[in-house]
């Protein structure tokens, strides 16, 4: 083993003692028992050489917008180019035998991720792959079936949120438990958890075992403990080939250290390779390692010893300062603003990435590292690599393929994954029970709806009207489906790739986990419905009512499982599923019945599971029943036609001539149902299923990561004018050129900032407030009682001075951000926070410029409409508009995003980088010209060295021109250390350690601590050390550094001093006038530029744009196509009912898209632009209302052009017009239906929840499902009137029909014979001039004496006054309050946003 003997390469860490890991024994231990228990060594090895990676260049995509998309001509001169490529890594060669551990250092975007993906054998994403890498013995393609063994930790956190830490990691360790056990361990089950305490010990997080993990929504563990998660479930995959992607981001110094230490210790004792990149390393955690790589735009500058990389660097001429981060050192030899050189290397040192790659390869080591290239062709390897691949044979469960990487067997998995699926489902349980309350009440709704339906004809259509709806419901919400398909795949990509579990486990888990679930719905929903209906009351038709309708809800599930599984994103699988639900509704035989169906789509009845539940679910009520004919469905009726050979049945199918009944079986066959065909349609319901889980698990099985590219930029094609797009060999050259200038800004460090900052300090505001804070404590609610987060926190920032607020992971650093900048909407505060000594301005939020440790941004935005919306809304309303954009450009330059400036900010991901994201947040808030401070919230974590360098080196600016800052720091080197002037120190639980000045290289620091009897040793970096003491791992005696800081001489003056400040700033004139607006813009501005940028924003938002469009063309098609033509029938009256019926379902599909959107929106608006007072709550709503008008003013026509004219409406302009204006109407109805749900609801889930139960309910009660005379009387005369489909269906109806005379088919008239010696016309006489159902039939043949034909009907207006339409005008009395529900209903999305929008917390 190389790296056992000799822990330390590096001479100055000899002693050891400081660098041993605190549970190194248990490694050990855990190493000998297995040595004892005769298992092999798991050691590879990795080596690597002429590796060359490159991808499509994606330095300059043009985004297309909505209407740059049709420009055809472009696509064409687009095609013809061909993508460039570009060179991500070059050449790139080295070597980590078992035991060792390799740091690679780089700028982002230089290629580190790539070859960590690399040498974890992840390939896929980038175009071709050359050179060789090994691992041990077998090449790249071999150790494909290793893929449990060889394991990255990816930069992003992916979890369930809502699981707990000890929940997620029994997971991970369940699907790791080795076949043969270790000696002394009696279960599997006590070796696991064994396993996982001992994880969640290595990284410190033992306390949040029952915490949940959380995400950016989610509350949860703190960022750095949900890192240290991931770390930990990495571990628990027991690898042999570690990859490390910057895991140490947002932990804190300490931690940070702790965990490279843990690394260090399992790769010496277990024979592991470890490869890690950092970001801002200190030089505790950079002395850990073997080796070290640099890469430098994709080449490799240096590769070798660790103890041989900075005199390597030092010989080229490069200068670095004592107690610098070597790390940071190494990397910034290229960058010109940041080396330093030797005076006499001045003329010849390299300037460039291939420069100094060429004095490396010129260099002793170069051959030296190189002879290690043959090690995968040693004996050494050879032998390694076949205990290796022993070692894991032992591991697996029998049943397990030899070629498989799975480690536990397939029942396992299985049991592995329905207990977290369970877990899933109860961690988040608001949206379980929101599912089970809203199932219970559409069923008592739609009981109530259809109660006791009769046994004769009237109760038919009630009867299928409930059938139908049995089916339409579980369709509904198994929708829901989809959106969870998308929420869990990251997770599922992840562990796949660490060969937890097959796909197939994961979904039949997703099944067994259904079992329960579906049958409590299902149950519940068939006890009320069944009974409040009065169905047939035997138990086998209840029971076989119940088995086919569970058959169903598995069917749906499974279905719309399938179609998320199958589509790459949302919006694709969205749009096909908002299809599939119309086309199944529409066909189940309910609406069109299977006679009607045209030939060109009756395939699709065949095809569609629901219409064999519904063939079932009719013949399961009608088989066997005689069902009397009453009402206008038997001719004649009335007291002188008491005789039932002399009257029949009308518009009811299967009616015989002369019969005043109809047989249940022959309903049946008019339909072409039958009930032999019952249990056939059962199984056929279970094929189905059977066939839709196959895909989902064939679907599943092909999902992939996205592939990472790295970040690329985006340009709108609106921009794409003023940004020269260069192919990227002239950005190489302007590259080269830029750095071989002469080297004349080399001899001053910063020569551009000193003349920069005059010009600076005429154009920033300066400022001459002071903020002062006293005896500030918070404390919120827990379920466990209250909790202290502040503790008594002091301190004042003054006008020119950079602060900087530190402590341990936890501390209550964000917190008290919160607090100062009055962002806390929960909890209570104590304590004073003024501004000059007097309480806080109206305006105080806004006059402060607070930028958060997220980045949150309208992601269709470039970066410089960020900064303009920023700068229109935030700067004083006296500031003319030119000099507000003018001040935007000043900021822009300042922060160095002139490049950046028209590219779009784009999500995470896809989009500016990290880094970029961050200046582009400072920017946001400079913007503003904050007039009192700045605070910022870890503005330098997940950026490398150099950015944060330039980052607090920017605020160092800003501070010198007068400005106030505060920022909270992670990991800060000795160099940005010492670029603060004063430092507030938080221990956990928000006390205070320290409050004042650093001093010169933080020397006033290490003075305090020093007299404490802690002193700082003279290498340390001043501030990682202090960390280190305050959270009690350097010292003993676990002393309350608090009480030390209270009891100290340093206290005293300081409250004396805060004291002083206060009196003397409150006997001063203010230093910021307040102008007592809570918003600097008066409203009309506020709306006039918030819908500006909604209108952007949508406008090149060209998915949801398209999707919506399309759904309305391809509904608008598909319910023309099936009532292709209606004629004027008795029975296609019905038919065009149902026509207009099926125009209100195109809601659905589009409110799936829009309330994801109106929430991402709204959660942009919340975490900052509603706390900064950017702009109020009812400007955010005007734009969201306003920017999506004309697009349903567009689908409106789509729709209507695509529908009308193909269903046969009349084509009279008086009523062709007055049926769109409605159907404009609609549209803006059902959005703003969509919209007020979404505005109050918490989250897009329970939103999507929410919307079957709405629509539901109208569509139940609009009169089409139960005609207005046979609504219960409960609801008849309040729901009826209340809802919008009733008017909306009413009006239309009016509209198409009214005036139109009704011709029966043959298969609709009555048929009876007269008395004899009657003409059918003497015989009628009285019924057809009497008031009643009478008065509106039509006798066709008055003189036969024979087989009368009677039709229901004579005019269409008999037939809508059935609906209660009894007049034309009722049309246009419709038509108006539709307009006043939309109104209504746009109104309720104001005052559903102004009920969410809570006042912040003012300290009491």
């Amino acid at each position: 083993m190389g790296g056992s003997e000799t822990p330390t390469l590096n001479g100055n860490a000899a002693d050891g003692s400081s660098n041993q890991w605190h549970l190194k024994h248990k490694v050990v231990e855990t190493d000998e028992r297995d040595r004892a228990s005769g298992f092999p060594r798991k050691e590879l090895g990795v080596t690597w050489k002429n590796l060359t990676v490159e991808a499509v260049s994606s330095d300059a995509a043009i985004h297309e917008n909505v209407g740059s998309q049709l420009n055809i001509l472009q696509k064409i001169r687009d095609s013809r180019h061909k993508p460039p490529m570009r060179t991500i890594l070059d050449n790139v060669h080295g070597c980590v035998k078992p035991g060792e551990m390799l740091l690679v250092l780089g700028r982002p975007g230089s290629g580190c991720t790539t070859l960590l993906n690399m040498l974890a054998n992840n390939r896929r994403g980038y175009a071709n792959v050359t050179g060789d890498v090994h691992f041990g013995s077998m090449t790249a393609e071999e150790a494909k079936r290793y893929s449990g063994q060889i394991i990255m930790n990816t930069e992003e956190e992916i979890f369930f949120p809502t699981l707990t830490v000890g929940q997620t990691m029994d997971f991970a360790t369940r699907l790791n438990v080795p076949f043969v056990l270790p000696k002394d361990t009696s279960d599997p089950e006590s070796h696991r958890q064994q396993t996982r305490n001992f994880l969640l010990e290595s990284m410190g997080i033992e306390h949040t075992h029952d915490t949940k993990v959380g995400n950016a929504f989610v509350r949860g563990v703190s960022g750095g403990e949900r890192k240290r998660v991931s770390i930990i479930e990495c571990l628990a995959a027991k690898g042999s080939v570690f990859c490390w992607d910057n895991s140490t981001r947002g932990l804190d110094a300490s931690t940070a250290l702790d965990y490279a230490k843990a690394i260090r210790a399992m790769t010496d004792v277990l024979g592991l390779s470890s490869i890690v990149t950092l970001y801002q390393a200190g030089n505790g955690i950079y002395n850990l390692f073997d080796k070290v790589l640099i890469l430098d735009e994709g080449k490799e500058t240096f590769y070798g010893p660790l103890s041989e990389a900075r005199p390597f660097m030092e010989e080229l001429g490069f200068i670095c300062d004592p107690g610098a981060n070597v790390a940071d050192y190494l990397t910034g030899v290229t960058i010109p603003s940041e080396r330093k050189i030797h005076s006499e290397k001045r003329q010849k040192f390299p300037r460039t990435a291939a420069a100094i790659r060429e004095s490396y390869e010129a260099s002793p080591i170069y051959p030296r590292m190189t002879a290690e290239y043959d090690y995968p062709t040693s004996q050494q390897a050879q032998d390694k690599t076949a205990n290796f691949e022993k070692a894991v044979a032992v591991e697996k469960h029998k049943g397990i393929p030899k070629g498989s990487p799975l480690t536990v067997s397939f029942p396992l998995q299985v049991a592995a994954c329905v207990k977290r699926q369970y877990q899933i489902i109860w961690g988040d349980k608001a949206t379980f029970f929101i599912k089970q309350v809203t199932n219970i009440i559409q069923a008592l709704i739609a009981g109530s709806l259809f109660y006791n339906a009769p046994d004769n004809t009237a109760g038919l259509l009630s009867k299928s009207g409930t059938l139908f709806f049995s089916l339409l419901y579980p369709t509904l919400v198994a929708m829901s489906e989809v959106t969870d398909s998308f929420n869990g795949r990251p997770v599922l990509v992840k562990h796949k790739s660490f060969a937890f579990f097959h796909p197939a486990a994961f979904c039949l888990a997703q099944i067994a986990a259904d079992i329960p679930v579906l049958l409590f719905q299902t149950s519940t929903f068939a006890l009320i419905l069944y009974f409040m209906v009065d169905l047939e009351r035997t138990a086998g038709a209840f029971f076989t009512y119940w088995v086919i309708i569970l058959s169903t809800a598995f069917c749906m599930t499974a279905l719309f499982r399938a179609i998320g599984a199958l589509f790459k994103s949302f919006d694709d699988a969205s749009k096909v599923s908002g299809v599939v639900v119309t086309a199944v509704f529409l066909y189940t035989g309910f609406q069109l019945q299977k006679p009607q169906m045209h030939p060109w789509l009756v395939w699709l009845f065949w095809i569609d599971p629901l219409a064999y539940a519904f063939d079932a679910l009719l013949s399961n009520e009608f088989h066997g029943k005689t069902v009397n004919c009453v009402g206008n469905n038997i001719i004649p009726s009335g007291p002188d036609y008491m005789n039932s050979t002399h009257s029949a049945c009308s518009g009811i199918g299967g009616g015989r001539s002369g019969k005043s009944f109809v047989l249940g079986d022959d309903y049946l066959a008019s339909l072409s149902y039958s009930h032999s065909h019952l249990w056939r349609n059962f199984g056929i319901i279970w094929a189905w299923w059977v066939l839709f889980v196959a895909v989902t698990v064939w679907a599943t099985s092909r999902w992939k990561s996205p592939s990472e590219n790295g970040p690329s930029l985006v340009i709108p094609r609106e921009n794409s004018k003023y940004v020269a797009i260069n192919p990227q060999g002239d950005l190489e050259t302007q590259a080269q050129s830029s750095k071989e200038a002469p080297s004349a800004p080399e001899e001053t460090p910063s020569g551009t900032e000193e003349e920069g900052s005059d010009s600076l300090q005429a154009k920033l505001v300066r400022n001459t407030s002071i903020f002062t804070w006293k005896n500030l404590s918070y404390t919120v609610k827990t379920p466990s009682g209250d909790r202290l987060l502040l503790d008594n926190v002091q301190g004042w920032i003054k006008p020119g001075n950079l602060t900087a607020l530190m402590g341990s992971s936890g501390a209550g650093k964000t917190t008290l951000l919160d607090v100062l900048a009055q962002r806390k909407t929960d909890g209570t505060i104590t304590g004073s926070v003024l501004v000059d000594g007097r309480p806080l301005p109206v305006s105080f939020q806004r006059s402060a410029g607070y930028c958060e440790q997220l980045d949150v941004h309208e992601p269709y935005a470039t970066v410089r409409e960020a900064l303009e919306f920023s700068a229109l809304l935030r700067q004083s309303r006296e500031t003319p508009r030119e000099e507000k954009l003018a001040y935007v450009d000043t900021i822009i330059e300042l922060l160095e995003l002139k490049p950046l400036a028209d590219t779009l900010i784009g999500e995470v991901g896809a989009g500016l980088t990290v880094e970029q994201r961050k200046r582009v947040t400072i920017g946001v808030e400079l913007v503003s010209k904050p007039s009192i401070l700045i605070f910022l919230d870890e503005p330098t974590s997940g950026l490398d060295g150099q950015s944060a360098y330039r980052t607090v080196k920017f605020l160092r600016k800003l501070a010198a021109v007068g400005q106030a800052v505060l920022v909270t720091i992670h990991q800060p080197s000795a160099q940005l250390f010492s670029q603060f002037d004063s430092l507030l120190l938080l221990a956990k639980g928000g006390k205070t350690v320290y409050f004042g000045d650093i001093g010169e290289h933080g020397q006033t620091i290490k003075d305090y601590f020093g007299r404490n009897g802690c002193p700082c040793p003279p290498e340390a970096n001043p501030a990682e050390y202090m960390i280190d003491v305050v959270s009690g791992n350097n010292n003993d005696d676990g002393r309350d550094w608090n009480q030390v800081w209270l009891a100290s001489p340093e206290y005293e003056k300081m409250t004396a001093e805060l004291d002083g400040i206060i009196a003397d700033a409150a006997a001063k004139p203010l230093g910021t006038v307040d102008d007592g607006h809570e918003f600097a813009t008066p409203m009309g501005e506020q709306i006039r530029v918030v819908t500006q940028r909604m209108n952007v924003s949508l406008w090149r938002n060209t998915e949801y744009v398209n999707n919506k469009v399309m759904l309305h063309i391809f509904s608008a098609l598909f319910n023309g196509f099936s009532f292709w033509m209606v004629g004027n029938s008795f029975g296609e009256l019905q038919a065009k009912m149902f026509a207009i019926f099926q125009f209100i379902f195109v809601a659905p599909g589009v409110l799936a898209q829009l309330q994801p959107l109106f929430i991402s929106r709204r959660d942009i608006f919340e975490t900052r632009e509603k706390k900064s007072k950017t702009y109020s709550w009812f400007a955010f709503t005007t734009g969201l209302i306003v920017s999506e008008m004309p697009y349903l003013v567009l689908c409106g026509v789509i729709y209507y052009l695509c529908w009308y004219y193909t269903v046969g409406f009349p084509g009279a302009s008086t009523r062709a017009g007055a049926t769109f204006f409605v159907m404009l109407m609609y549209e803006f109805l059902y959005t703003g239906i969509g919209q007020f749900i979404a505005a109050y609801a918490p989250n897009v889930v329970s939103a999507t929840l929410v919307n079957p139960l709405i629509i539901g309910v109208l569509v139940s009660f609009c009169g089409v499902l139960v005609p207005y005379a046979q609504i219960q009387p409960f609801w008849r005369y309040w729901m009826y009137y209340l809802d919008p489909f009733n008017y909306l269906m009413g009006s239309i109806l009016t509209f198409t029909m009214w005036g139109q005379d009704v011709k029966c088919k043959e298969r609709e008239f009555a048929r009876f014979d007269p008395p004899s010696g009657q003409t059918c016309s003497q015989y009628l006489d009285t019924y057809l001039h009497s008031p009643g159902p009478g008065s509106v039939a039509n006798l066709v043949n008055p003189d036969a004496t024979s087989d009368c034909k009677v039709c229901t009907y004579t005019k269409a207006n008999d037939y809508l006054r059935s609906l209660n339409l009894n007049e034309y005008y009722y049309g246009w009395r419709d038509a108006g309050i539709v307009v006043l529900l939309v109104f209504s209903s746009y109104i309720l999305v104001y005052v559903l946003m102004k009920l969410r929008t809570k006042r912040s917390k003012q300290a009491e």
